[in-house]
């Protein structure tokens, strides 16, 4: 695969990356937070997706899809397949074939608060002339609900059927209620309408059997669209020139789209470029996980949303559609993945969260839990249970009060709260969620356990058969629940509530390694039967005793161990990662090979909390971000059972960009290896680094503190001595404490404080990791040195 990297130096965010191969195989999208546009990487718009089946790809404006897509074409001829294509921070590009003569490329992105997508074709020629642009259109107009799936109505198949017209000087599509309209910066020649106008390709449909490539199908058996050409008379010449279409869902946003696209341009990368600067770190022995890093801020940026008047409705799973019960008026979220997922989602975004304030990216992580308790509370008549799957038009498709589950998002989500409230110390934000993040836990505890055991029923993250009713990873979160619960309440002064949790917590960390390690398996138990019998189906929430810090080191390296064999792991030529089912597990006993980003994300921080080696696991998903889209992580990577997205048909492919799969790079290196851990609302900060074995050198600069502070961190050894420096500028951390990780058994003869040499060597304190020593500095702004020399 030929791939090309553009950087500003070894420490800097790569800003593009490129590749030539096989380039109609892989998906791409360019987003805002208002639409997105998905095709694919050689310029073609073909059907893909399966929510609604082939539709899933093309211009979105949530929760509406407006179109197939565009295609351009020069002198009566058109523009063929792209030669390359480059993922940009806020922008795709395509080199494109010269036609008649003209030197071609083009670019695609969305400006940021407007539903409207722009494609500019870019021409250049040696010789001056005046050549013809044509721009088809071909509109879908249709929901994001309900899908080709829903056994009730109404379904996708009631689709209406698009009209075209030409309107002011545009072209617009109707369909019913919904609208596009399609237009330039500069004035068409000629606008013609019609059922086709696919540029070059003929409209062939696929159909739901999904046994075709993607550049095979134009359209799925939902299709009801309309078309439109655009006529264009343009001056070319050695210098660039630039037309550029606009598909918008209202005129406003078109004539916004279109007044000064290159203006918009450079705003969208500008902005892309600030948000490339938080958490800029330098890997030099692991590369391919800094670049990782740099694209998982892109990544995020990508799959942000903002949603209007979702109108909230239970629609049990497909089944009913019955009448809103509300509406939310506005919700901005990080959508989980392209294209299948770009919903607002409580067990992705509790993942992704860890991920999002490590890459200081607050705001949109914050509005994500914010709208989870808005839509959760009017969905559940405030019960605190947390809806799982919400449509960007509002349809909840899981998670109401008579779901089964999922009990894992009601258990982690004063976690994520107590997450954001530590990293950013926004008061507000934890007023406004607090009272939630008590009542989540408190539905689970007073209506989600039975048999008063301690441990919660219901579904977890492991949607397979076969489990008994207590599941572990519901288990282990709602420990680490009720912990973070109990420090929320603190900052609450919420005495009863406090307490109320932290004695829970310490009674179900002191009855879980006897109630769920498994000697046999050298694993714990992933859910309880009857009478607390333990079931082992090697399901991969085996490792959250471990990704929580819970299980004893004794326990969780024996269980790590095995986790790394090839009956848990993957091995060359597929995906070294972790998979979702261990060889003999599941019900049937015959395992799930199959390797998501998540569970790889999960055993690398997992490694991280006992001071393991993490490069097995975090190069699993950094080098998989060039499978479809450069610089895209994707929901599975290549794994024995389940081949990579390139090679599957149009209906059966994963996510090409999944967001909670960042949890296993970003966290990592900030949190662990560089060791920052804020707990702004205390005023705190830790520094700890634990530097990766065989690198002698990590740093991260402008690492986000709060509203305006920052952090940069470097840690050096050279033999026994470890150097620890730290630059703070945070007005909010009032106790800054910087230390280092030293292997186990290293006894401490050393400590210099910014070049003083302390009488008394700081205690350390053996933990998970390793030997942690730690200075407290007297005054925390500005910089710091703390050299720690073991022998």
């Amino acid at each position: 695969m030929a791939l090309a990297l553009v950087s500003a130096g070894s420490a800097r965010a790569a800003t593009e990356i490129s590749t030539s191969d096989r380039l109609q195989d892989r998906r791409e999208v360019a987003a805002g937070d208002r639409a997105y546009a998905v095709g694919f990487a050689d310029g073609g718009w073909y059907a893909n997706g399966w929510h609604i089946t082939g539709e899933m790809g093309g211009i979105w404006a949530p929760p509406s899809k407006l179109a197939d897509g565009v295609w351009f074409g020069v002198d009566g001829q058109w523009v063929g397949a792209a030669t390359r294509f480059t993922s940009g921070a806020g922008y795709v590009r395509y080199d494109l074939p010269a036609t008649g003569g003209v030197e071609l490329s083009r670019t695609d992105f969305v400006p940021d608060g407007r539903r409207a997508a722009l494609f500019g074709i870019t021409l250049r020629s040696a010789t001056p002339k005046t050549v013809t642009v044509d721009a088809d259109v071909h509109s879908e107009l249709l929901t994001a609900y309900p899908w080709s799936s829903s056994e009730g109505h109404p379904t996708a198949a009631d689709n209406g059927q698009d009209t075209a017209a030409v309107e002011q000087g545009t072209l617009a599509f109707h369909d019913g209620a919904l609208t596009a309209f399609a237009g330039s910066d500069r004035t068409a020649q000629g606008i013609e309408t019609g059922p086709g106008f696919r540029g070059p390709r003929t409209g062939l449909v696929c159909g739901a059997d999904g046994k075709q490539m993607p550049s095979q199908c134009d359209d799925g058996p939902v299709g009801r669209g309309a078309g439109g050409r655009l006529r264009y008379a343009v001056k070319v010449g050695a210098k660039p020139t630039t037309v550029w279409i606009a598909v918008a869902a209202t005129r406003a946003d078109l004539a916004a789209a279109t007044k000064d696209p290159d203006a918009l341009l450079a705003r969208k990368v500008a902005a892309r470029a600030a948000l490339a600067e938080h958490s800029n770190v330098d890997l030099p022995g692991d590369r391919s996980l800094q670049r990782a890093i740099d694209y998982g801020k892109q990544n995020l940026a990508d799959l942000t949303q903002t949603a209007t008047d979702l109108r909230i409705r239970h629609v049990d799973r497909g089944t009913a559609f019955p009448a809103p019960i509300g509406v939310v008026k506005q919700a901005t979220f990080i959508g989980a993945g392209y294209p299948d997922y770009p919903w607002l989602f409580a067990t992705d975004g509790e993942y992704t969260a860890f991920a999002a304030v490590a890459l200081g990216q607050f705001e949109p992580i914050k509005a994500h839990l914010k709208a989870l308790q808005q839509v959760s509370d009017l969905l559940n008549a405030k019960s605190g249970k947390v809806a799982h799957e919400i449509v960007t038009d509002g349809s909840v498709y899981f998670g109401a009060n008579a779901d089964p589950g999922n009990t894992d998002e009601s258990v982690k989500f004063p976690s994520a709260v107590a997450l954001v409230w530590r990293w950013t110390g926004d008061r507000r934000f934890l007023n406004d969620l607090y009272d939630f993040s008590r009542r989540a836990t408190r539905y689970v505890v007073d209506n989600l356990d039975a048999d008063k055991d301690g441990w919660p029923e219901g579904l977890g993250n492991v949607e397979r058969e076969g489990m008994g009713e207590e599941k572990l990873d519901n288990s282990v979160y709602l420990i680490r629940g009720l912990t973070d619960l109990a420090s929320l309440a603190d900052a609450k002064r919420d005495g009863p509530t406090a307490s109320w949790a932290r004695k829970l917590a310490q009674q179900l960390r002191a009855a879980f390694d006897r109630t769920w390690w498994n000697e046999p398996s050298r694993q714990y138990a992933d859910s309880l039967g009857p009478n607390n019998a333990q079931l082992q189906q090697q399901h991969w929430i085996g490792v959250t005793p471990m990704e929580t810090g819970l299980a004893p080191a004794k326990h969780a390296n024996t269980a790590l161990d095995v986790r790394e064999t090839d009956c848990f792991s993957g091995t060359a030529p597929f995906n070294v990662g972790l998979f979702h089912t261990g060889c003999t597990g599941g019900p049937e006993g015959k395992g799930e090979k199959v390797v998501f980003s998540l569970n790889t994300a999960i055993k690398a921080v997992a490694d991280g909390n006992y001071g393991r080696s993490q490069r097995r696991y975090t190069d699993a998903n950094a080098k998989t971000m060039l499978d479809e889209q450069p610089g895209a992580l994707p929901e599975i990577l290549p794994s024995p059972d389940q081949n990579r997205n390139l090679d599957r048909c149009w209906t059966c492919r994963s996510m090409f960009m999944q967001a909670w799969g960042h949890y296993g790079t970003a966290w990592p290196v900030i949190a662990q290896q560089l060791g920052v851990m804020p707990d702004l609302g205390e005023r705190r900060l830790d520094v700890v680094p634990s530097i990766p074995e065989g690198q002698e050198r990590i740093s991260g600069l402008s690492i986000r503190l709060g509203e305006r502070g920052t952090v940069a961190v470097r840690a050096d050894r050279d033999g026994k001595t470890y150097d620890t420096r730290v630059t703070l500028r945070s007005q909010d951390v009032r106790t800054l404490r910087i230390g280092v990780t030293l292997p186990r058994g290293t006894r401490v003869k050393r400590v210099w404080l910014d070049g003083e040499r302390l009488k008394a060597v700081p205690r350390p304190v053996t933990t998970n990791r390793g030997v942690e020593v730690t200075v407290r500095v007297p005054r925390p702004q500005g910089r710091h040195l703390v050299t720690v020399q073991g022998r």
